[in-house]
């Protein structure tokens, strides 16, 4: 995790809008947390300002997220011109174009059957299936967090080092090694329109500092929630008054 004096001195060095490309996680960040993700609610106002950011960022406005890029376009739509879905997994670079996929290692199939036979003997646990691995979701009985985190060490020791085990909030993520939102970052600042400009690279979890980490080597901004907004709605509000009067 990054320290203190590293996030201090990325805070609010924005570029001026007409240089900058914003890369935005979405789950609290863009969106309040929610108790399960099908639960999650889009504001009023979200979809209009991130209109007006795109257009003020000549288009340079992606979503880099932990949820499938066809879940992101279920809540913003066409809004955002770029969506990485999975932390990096699958990247659409543009609106309609096709979804790349990173090459993956294979996941084990027991472990998917493994999981789901734990889940079932643990009320208040949830599994997710991505297209990389999976999720162990805890946030109904986070007393199950230690089981959940053991069972699943054991599964990423066993792939010698093909697979990592990510931490989030209230979930274990099981994900394929090299591919996160650092790599999502990366390979969106080599196109159009995001190359040349600054990234801006705003998260809330653990799984962001990949994508926090890669901005600081390209020379950009990166905030954290609740380090630089103490909530998702007061983020919100910021990007408001960044794009005020450009409707």
């Amino acid at each position: 995790m990054f320290g203190s004096s590293f996030a201090q001195g990325n805070r609010f060095k924005i570029p001026p809008l007409s240089q900058a490309a914003f890369l935005l996680d979405f789950d609290g960040t863009l969106v309040d947390i929610a108790p399960t993700p099908e639960a999650v609610v889009v504001p009023p106002g979200l979809l209009e300002t991130l209109s007006h950011l795109r257009a003020a960022c000549g288009d340079a406005l992606a979503i880099i997220s932990g949820r499938p890029i066809e879940q992101i376009d279920q809540f913003l739509g066409d809004v955002p011109f770029a969506v990485a879905g999975e932390h990096g997994v699958t990247i659409r670079h543009r609106p309609g174009g096709p979804v790349e996929r990173a090459v993956l290692p294979t996941m084990p199939q027991r472990w998917l059957v493994q999981a789901s036979d734990l889940l079932a003997t643990l009320p208040g646990t949830r599994l997710e299936h991505k297209q990389g691995g999976f999720v162990l979701h805890y946030r109904a009985a986070p007393e199950k967090a230690e089981v959940l985190r053991q069972t699943a060490e054991r599964w990423v020791r066993e792939s010698d080092g093909a697979f990592t085990l990510q931490p989030a909030k209230m979930a274990w993520e099981i994900r394929p090694a090299g591919v996160d939102k650092g790599y999502a970052v990366s390979l969106l600042m080599e196109t159009t329109p995001f190359a040349g400009r600054k990234p801006v690279f705003v998260g809330d979890d653990v799984t962001d500092e990949d994508g926090m980490a890669a901005v600081h080597r390209m020379g950009g901004a990166f905030f954290r929630i609740p380090a630089d907004f103490p909530t998702p709605s007061v983020f919100r509000a910021w990007l408001a008054s960044l794009v005020a009067g450009r409707g």
